[in-house]
């Protein structure tokens, strides 16, 4: 089978998002031929013109289907696609809106709700991340809710972290932030609010953003907790990736973060009050002194959330929707469970 990933090709430090690139690898690795249509150009009129860019390109190059990942890219697919089905993933930002507050919406990213909406008669099937992001796919005979996995061999416990390597202070207890200060939504303020409310000398919090994605597991090996003060989040892969490098946690209770942790111990849920959030890094970092690491990993290896195991509900789903003649190393694959409790897949439309 041969796909074509549509996305955004706009970022200054990556030609693909690292969280699509791998994607794109692990379904390598199960036996699908992929390819990347990058989107340069910003902005409604960027998406569409690429359109037409990506009609030209499939005049010379053949694919049995296109994946768009967030709607924009999804447009500029259908544009272009010509009778190459398109399927298309939900991202976050592009389904539910960008936050900047509480429950507090950018009044200019409304337009990327409506366009999420009006995209879903022409796509053959929608994968949101997670369950929030899914609730706003109203065809749900098309609908799947598939978290991206993550490279277990790569995101993996190493107790004795990077310090040295990374120019770390080993007599610090490190409160890691991996966020861009600059995204509202990812709500930085709260984690340094919180650090300083615990007047803790010992105590530094660190943001290294932008850093290179290979960087990130060292990162998360040599924390003693990773804080995500997040307004909203679909299915945020540094949560995921924290739990498999058995990193304490410390999150708002957004998208599937509760689910993905849990009751892994070392790992909280807190409120947006600075008290609260204080609170959960004082018990993380005593966690982390005590105990030292969690047992995430077991958790991501129970939830089904490495890569290899997404990729092959993915292509369960191109199979569905997209199926291939003589494909039958794929008929193997398990079936995807409406249980969201028992499977890292939950459709509203079963197999």
């Amino acid at each position: 089978m041969k796909v074509l990933f549509v996305c955004s090709g706009n970022s200054k430090s990556f030609d693909i998002a690292p969280f699509i690139k791998a994607q794109g690898e692990s379904l390598q690795k199960a036996g699908i031929d992929v390819a990347y249509f990058p989107i340069k150009g910003k902005g409604l009129r960027g998406y569409l013109k690429a359109g037409g860019r990506l009609r030209l390109h499939l005049q010379s190059h053949n694919y049995d289907l296109i994946h768009a990942h967030f709607s924009l890219s999804g447009w500029t697919a259908i544009i272009g696609a010509g009778s190459t089905p398109v399927i298309l993933s939900l991202m976050g930002d592009d389904a539910q809106g960008d936050y900047v507050g509480v429950n507090k919406i950018r009044f200019s990213s409304r337009f990327f709700i409506l366009s999420s909406v009006l995209i879903q008669p022409f796509v053959k099937a929608i994968i949101s991340k997670s369950p929030n992001l899914g609730k706003y796919v109203y065809q749900k005979h098309k609908s799947y809710i598939v978290p991206n996995g993550i490279d277990i061999t790569t995101f993996t416990p190493n107790p004795a972290g990077y310090h040295e390597e990374l120019g770390l202070d080993p007599s610090k207890k490190l409160v890691l932030f991996l966020g861009s200060q600059e995204r509202v939504g990812k709500n930085y303020p709260l984690a340094q609010q919180a650090v300083a409310h615990l007047n803790l000398p010992d105590v530094q919090l660190i943001n290294p953003y932008p850093i290179p994605h290979e960087a990130i597991p060292k990162y998360l090996n040599s924390a003693d907790v990773l804080v995500v003060p997040s307004f909203m989040e679909g299915s945020p892969n540094v949560i995921k990736e924290a739990m498999a490098c058995n990193c304490p946690i410390v999150a708002t209770n957004v998208g599937d973060i509760k689910w993905v942790m849990g009751n892994t111990e070392g790992c909280y849920l807190a409120t947006f009050e600075v008290e609260d959030f204080a609170e959960k890094i004082r018990l993380a970092l005593d966690f982390a002194q005590t105990k030292k690491r969690t047992a995430g990993w077991q958790r991501i290896e129970q939830l089904g959330l490495d890569a290899d195991t997404i990729a092959h509900k993915v292509i369960s789903i191109y199979r569905k929707h997209v199926p291939i003649p003589n494909a039958a190393v794929y008929e193997t694959v398990a079936p995807i469970t409406e249980d969201a409790s028992a499977s890292t897949v939950s459709p509203t439309q079963s197999f």
